[in-house]
């Protein structure tokens, strides 16, 4: 049985603000369809002993260690500046 169908796909791209014709959303709940009935067919597998996981490699926090050190001083930090004044960033106005 068909879950989709074309008032679904319409109220769908309403809420998405898509307007789409008739024969496009005849067309999307064709599709959309094939990709609800794929998803039942995962719903058969037996997932008893598999373990949840939360993502599909083991990855390890790779960040560096925060180790507290002496901020740099403030002509250091804008001496790459394009422009300064009065010991700040100068940037064009924007409004």
């Amino acid at each position: 049985m068909s879950e989709i169908n074309k008032d679904i796909v319409k109220h769908t791209a309403n809420l998405a603000r898509i307007e789409i014709s008739d024969d496009i959303a005849e067309s999307f709940t064709s599709e959309l369809d094939k990709i609800i009935n794929y998803v039942h067919v995962m719903d058969e597998l037996d997932l008893e002993d598999v373990v949840p996981q939360f993502h599909a490699l083991n990855l390890m926090n790779v960040m560096r260690e925060d180790i507290p050190e002496a901020p740099i001083s403030q002509e250091e930090a804008l001496k790459n500046a394009k422009q300064t004044e009065n010991g700040q960033f100068k940037v064009p106005r924007m409004l």
